[in-house]
């Protein structure tokens, strides 16, 4: 039977606290879902803390439990609330190796949805943190993705923020590359936009439109493989799509794509607008339909 994207999470965290001696921390862990089932069962004892309703706070204890060697998985249900937990992340436990000479390793698991139930719950906010130095960025949306997440933590000493996202985690299936030889456009999707960029790259060869998706795992360091950029090069025309807003981190891949390959670079994420909690301000990210119309816009 095909492992879930959640299971596989469930399972990494459950490994973390039973044979790493590891510990998992945040607020509402066990008593809303399990943090949308990707938590095993467990409790203090076992090393699943639950925090107060106080994210300063809360980020401040995990950054000390990875000062004290514990490797922190530190949950933050809703990536909107990372703007409470910024301040202990970024100038203390991003700062730590290089002022310090103290390594601070936190898996900062950031979790985004479709929408939100709140002004402050919804989309991705994974370019806050892109522009500070100390931090690994990366958006696993596959169950091998995730355990690879977790293995590479595990042998350095440095703060991972692990961009989630609510709408893969029934996710089966790994997402390979979809290269073409005689490519228009290329794609490079970030965390939930890569399920609608693979729709949309199938949907138009249905057309005789030939669309490479190159998928962006590790959003920081930013290495595209040499494939990517030659697809790239040929095509000569690329979108770079996210789940968060588009003045950050895609607008720079977007440059470093450019400078790269010389090709004709555009991005697609968030409106400028608020991600609300009710219908009538939803922003969310592009959908199938969106990008094949941008794709058209593009190619004309």
């Amino acid at each position: 039977m095909s492992i879930t994207l959640r299971d596989t999470i469930k399972e990494t965290v459950k490994h973390h606290l039973t044979k790493e001696d590891g510990i998992a921390m945040g607020q509402c862990l066990t008593a809303v879902g399990w943090v949308g089932g990707t938590l095993p069962e467990l409790y203090e004892k076992d090393g699943m803390v639950e925090l107060s309703m106080a994210d300063v706070a809360g980020g401040g204890i995990a950054v000390g439990a990875a000062l004290a060697g514990r490797r922190p998985m530190y949950v933050i249900r809703y990536q909107g609330f990372n703007w409470y937990n910024a301040p202990m992340i970024v100038n203390y436990a991003a700062k730590s190796k290089e002022i310090w000479d103290v390594s601070c390793p936190m898996f900062v698991r950031s979790i985004a949805m479709e929408g939100g139930i709140g002004p402050v719950a919804g989309s991705s906010h994974h370019s806050l943190y892109y522009r500070m130095p100390g931090i690994k960025i990366v958006s696993p949306m596959t169950p091998g993705e995730y355990r690879k997440v977790y293995t590479d933590f595990m042998k350095e000493d440095e703060v991972y923020y692990v961009s989630e996202h609510r709408g893969a985690y029934n996710n089966t299936e790994e997402l390979p590359n979809i290269i073409k030889e005689a490519s228009q456009i290329t794609l490079f999707p970030i965390s939930i936009t890569r399920f609608a960029a693979v729709e949309a790259a199938n949907e138009l060869a249905k057309e005789g439109i030939n669309v490479s998706v190159c998928h962006i795992m590790q959003i920081k360091p930013f290495e595209p493989d040499l494939q990517s950029l030659a697809v790239l090069a040929v095509s000569g025309k690329g979108i770079v799509l996210d789940d968060d807003y588009t003045d950050g981190i895609s607008k720079s891949l977007a440059y470093d794509l450019h400078k790269m390959t010389n090709a004709e670079m555009f991005v697609m994420g968030l409106e400028d607008k608020t991600a609300g909690f009710y219908s009538q301000v939803d922003n969310l990210p592009p959908n199938k339909e969106q990008i094949i119309a941008k794709i058209r816009e593009v190619l004309k």
